[in-house]
C-alpha cells in the first residue's frame, strides 16, 4: 500500500478543486498513445482528481507500470487478483469511483466491451463498471483505416446506445489520434458535472474584434476572450451544446468556433446562428463601435494619416429587435466611474434592451486582458464577484440557471 504521503498527491487540486473527493480509475490499452498517460493522470489530478491505473498486457509493452505509479501515488493494476481490484474500485459499493475513463482505447478494446469479453484487466474493469452503473469515457486511438473500419464504427454506435461516451479522436497524419488532454479533462468534467444546462443550445461571443485599415494594419481593443472562453467552458460541462463566435480560437476541439474579424462579421455570425435555435446567448465580446473605410493597398509610412471614424449597428440591439424571447446575458465595461454609477449604466442597458442579466465591470480598475477580475452581476439582485475568471463564470451561469 503507498501512503497518502507519497510525492505525485503533491500536486492534486493545484488547478483546480473541480473533480476534488472524485475517485477515477484511468485503463490503458496497448496504443502508442499510451505514451501520453503519464501526462494525462497528472492533470486530473491538478484538478483534484484521486485517479488508479490499470493496463492492459499490450499497454505494458509501450509504458511502463512504475510511470503510472510515479503519475499517480497508487500501485497500477495489471492482473486481477485475491484483491478483486475489479470489484474493489467499480463494483457495487459505497466507495466505488465516480467514472471510468479508456484512453487510449484499442479497436480490440472497444470490440471485446462490445461484446463483453472480458480477458484483460482493462475489459473487466469495463464490463464491472457497465453492471454497477458508473459512467464511461472511451478515448478512441488508432490508425484511421482502423477507425473507419464499419464493425468499430458498429460497436462505437452500440456502446454509445448503452450510455458510454466516447472522445472523438484527432484526425491527422492518417491516425485517429488521442483527443487532447485539454478535451479529456473537459469531458471528464462535463459528465461528472451537475447538468443543469442540459438540453440548452448557448452561443457565446468572445473577445475583440478588428476593424481593418488596409491589408496589413487593424484597429482593434485590448480584449483577450478570456472570459468568453470560460464562460464557454463553464455552460459545456454544465451540459449546454455551446459555440463560440469569436477572432481568436477555442483550446477545446469539443467546442466548435465560428472565427469572426470585424464587428460586422460577429454581428453577421450571432444572427445568422441564431436563426438555427439557441435557448442563450452570452455576449461578453467587446465589438467595436467604430469601423473604418478600408484602404485596398497598403498605406505608405512616414506621412500623416487620417481616419474616418464611422459607427457601426449595435449587435445587441439588432438580436433583440429580432428575437424577443431569446435569454440575453449582456456586458458593461465602465473605466473609472464609481460603483453606483457603473451599477446605473449597467441597469440602463438591461432596461433598454429588456436583457435577463448584465454582468458590469469597470475596467479602469484592471480586469481586461487579466487573468482575474471584478464584476457585479445584475439581474433583480446584484452579486459582486472578485476572482479568477473561471469563478466569475461559474457565478454568471449559477445566475443563468436561476433564470431558466
Amino acid at each position: 500500500m503507498i501512503p497518502l504521503t507519497h510525492p505525485a498527491f503533491d500536486i492534486k487540486g493545484a488547478e483546480s478543486d473541480e473533480l476534488s473527493g472524485k475517485k477515477m480509475v484511468l485503463c490503458i490499452t496497448g496504443s502508442i498513445a499510451a505514451i501520453e498517460t503519464v501526462k494525462l493522470a497528472r492533470e486530473l489530478m491538478r484538478f483534484g482528481a484521486d485517479v488508479h491505473a490499470v493496463m492492459s498486457p499490450s499497454a505494458k509493452k509501450i509504458i511502463h507500470p512504475q510511470a503510472l505509479q510515479y503519475a499517480t501515488g497508487h500501485e497500477v493494476i495489471t492482473e486481477l487478483t485475491g484483491k478483486i481490484e475489479h470489484v474493489e474500485l467499480c463494483g457495487c459499493r459505497e466507495d466505488k469511483a465516480y467514472l471510468l475513463l479508456i484512453a487510449p482505447c484499442t479497436a480490440n478494446t472497444i470490440g471485446k466491451i462490445a461484446t463483453g469479453i472480458d480477458d484483460t484487466p482493462v475489459t473487466t474493469f469495463a464490463t464491472t463498471a457497465l453492471g454497477s452503473g458508473i459512467p464511461i469515457v472511451i478515448a478512441p486511438a488508432m490508425h484511421s483505416s482502423m477507425y473507419s473500419h464499419p464493425i468499430v464504427m458498429k460497436n462505437i454506435q452500440y456502446l454509445k446506445e448503452l450510455g458510454i461516451e466516447f472522445m472523438r479522436p484527432r484526425m491527422e497524419e492518417g491516425s485517429a489520434k488521442l483527443a487532447s488532454i485539454e478535451d479529456i479533462v473537459i469531458c471528464v468534467l462535463r459528465v461528472l458535472n451537475r447538468k443543469d444546462l442540459r438540453g440548452k443550445r448557448v452561443l457565446i461571443t468572445a473577445g475583440g474584434t478588428a476593424e481593418s485599415i488596409d491589408p496589413i494594419r487593424i484597429l482593434t481593443n485590448r480584449s483577450s476572450g478570456k472570459t468568453g472562453l470560460e464562460l464557454a467552458r463553464e455552460a459545456y460541462i454544465r451540459g449546454a451544446n455551446v459555440k463560440l463566435v469569436q477572432r481568436g480560437y477555442s483550446p477545446y476541439s469539443e467546442i466548435e468556433s465560428i472565427y469572426v474579424e470585424s464587428a460586422q462579421q460577429m454581428t453577421d455570425a450571432v444572427l445568422n446562428e441564431l436563426r438555427d435555435g439557441f435557448d442563450v446567448l452570452i455576449c461578453p465580446a467587446a465589438i467595436s463601435d467604430y469601423t473604418v473605410d478600408k484602404h485596398p493597398d497598403k498605406t505608405s509610412f512616414g506621412k500623416e494619416l487620417t481616419l474616418s471614424l464611422k459607427p457601426v449597428p449595435k449587435m445587441i440591439e439588432l438580436v433583440r429587435k429580432n428575437h424577443p424571447n431569446l435569454t440575453i446575458i449582456g456586458f458593461k465595461a465602465e473605466t473609472n466611474v464609481s460603483m453606483k454609477k457603473l451599477i446605473s449604466r449597467a441597469r440602463s442597458i438591461m432596461d433598454k434592451y429588456k436583457l435577463d442579466l448584465v454582468v458590469a465591470n469597470d475596467v479602469g480598475k484592471g480586469g481586461i486582458g487579466e487573468d482575474e477580475n471584478e464584476v457585479y452581476i445584475i439581474s433583480s439582485e446584484i452579486m459582486h464577484v472578485k476572482g479568477s475568471k473561471r469563478d466569475i463564470a461559474k457565478r454568471v451561469i449559477d445566475a443563468l440557471v436561476g433564470v431558466l
